[in-house]
């Protein structure tokens, strides 16, 4: 009998097969019921048959073998993981559940065949490739919805710290403006107020993250300004923000065109504080602005320890710099947060790129090139 057959003639004791093994895995919450263990079980099985007992030529074998024949539909394969999902599964659990619907398969069906028949090696191959798409989708799907899933509560988490923060900020901002207050409780609240600052920036880059991850990119609202008042300013407030930086600032003129300047607050302030907080303290922040060639240049210079060259293909990634090693490692560019994958977000809308140099010797550098006016 040929796999595709013997699987429809025994789905009920493969189904079971799986249902068994399915309860064995230790998930969170009341134990799943017999429907619940047995999901897409049957479905995926009988989708299986399907494709053995269909005719497959060269090319579509090797397609499957690449990878390349994961249907985009929304299979049983892909919202059986999405229930696996919400059931409390593990993605390691669900990959469990393909391994031993495979193990259980084979060998139900190798105790019955006889062997060595000659259509059991092509059968064999064919619903190894079945299992592996259906994995794949699958995988595909759960942790696609693990993504969303995420991006969501960061951007509930960011919406709702935004109102506390606004409250805590406002408030030391009063106390900032009170003329009776001694210097002791001034600088307390001085503290309050650039330390809640801090956090309603990493609060408003989390949001620019999730935006980034759901969304079409960091939104911006451009119109014909002069950008340089606004770097100045930005300077300004890091000098006060931070009193022990020695930051220096080189302003050839004005640099007009067409900016978000709110969102280019957000490049220069994030890039400042970067040269701020991994530099050499008692070395200089060099700042310059200036546009020549139809294009906006903006540079931030520090010296200190270099980003190590493992480390600086993957900067503005917030998700390539971790690893394991990188995890234990205390060294001054080991996590430098969402700030510069947002400013690299931001230049990108402006149709702009950043360029960043670290050398031990010549320091580090970024340097964000932005058309005046994009096409």
């Amino acid at each position: 009998m040929r796999l595709s057959g013997f699987i429809l003639e025994n789905i009920e004791p493969i189904v079971q097969a799986w249902e068994d093994f399915a309860r064995t895995l230790a998930t969170p919450g009341e134990p799943l019921d017999s429907v619940a263990l047995r999901d897409h079980a049957e479905l995926m099985l009988r989708a299986i048959a399907a494709d053995l007992a269909t005719e497959q030529s060269s090319r579509e074998q090797i397609e499957k073998s690449h990878g390349q024949s994961v249907s985009e539909d929304n299979t049983a394969a892909k919202t059986h993981a999405i229930t696996r999902l919400m059931s409390g599964f593990t993605i390691d659990q669900l990959v469990a559940e393909f391994r031993a619907l495979r193990s259980s398969v084979i060998n139900h069906w190798m105790k019955q065949e006889r062997a060595g028949a000659p259509t059991q090696v092509e059968d064999m191959i064919r619903f190894n490739e079945a299992i592996d798409q259906a994995l794949a989708e699958s995988i595909s799907s759960y942790t696609k919805a693990v993504q969303a899933s995420r991006n969501i509560f960061l951007g509930i988490l960011g919406h709702d710290l935004r109102t506390p923060l606004s409250a805590i900020l406002l408030g030391a901002d009063v106390l900032l403006r009170t003329n009776d207050l001694g210097a002791r409780p001034i600088k307390i609240a001085s503290r309050i107020y650039s330390s809640v600052k801090r956090a309603s920036q990493i609060v408003g880059d989390l949001l620019d993250f999730t935006r980034s991850q759901i969304g079409h990119g960091i939104p911006l609202k451009k119109e014909q300004m002069d950008i340089q008042p606004v770097c100045e300013r930005i300077v300004e407030e890091s000098r006060t923000v931070n009193p022990e930086a020695d930051i220096h600032l080189t302003c050839s003129g004005s640099a007009v065109g067409d900016f978000d300047g709110s969102r280019l607050e957000q490049v220069f302030s994030n890039l400042i504080g970067n040269a701020i907080q991994h530099g050499a303290g008692s070395d200089p922040v060099t700042v310059t602005l200036d546009s020549h060639g139809g294009i906006l240049h903006f540079s931030v210079h520090n010296t200190g320890n270099p980003i190590p060259e493992d480390v600086l293909p993957f900067i503005f990634n917030p998700m390539g710099r971790y690893s394991p090693e990188m995890a234990t490692d205390n060294g001054p560019y080991s996590s430098l947060g969402l700030g510069l994958f947002i400013v690299s977000q931001i230049v990108e809308s402006h149709g702009g790129r950043v360029e960043v140099s670290s050398q031990a010797d010549s320091g580090t550098k970024f340097v964000v090139l932005i058309p005046l006016y994009a096409s």
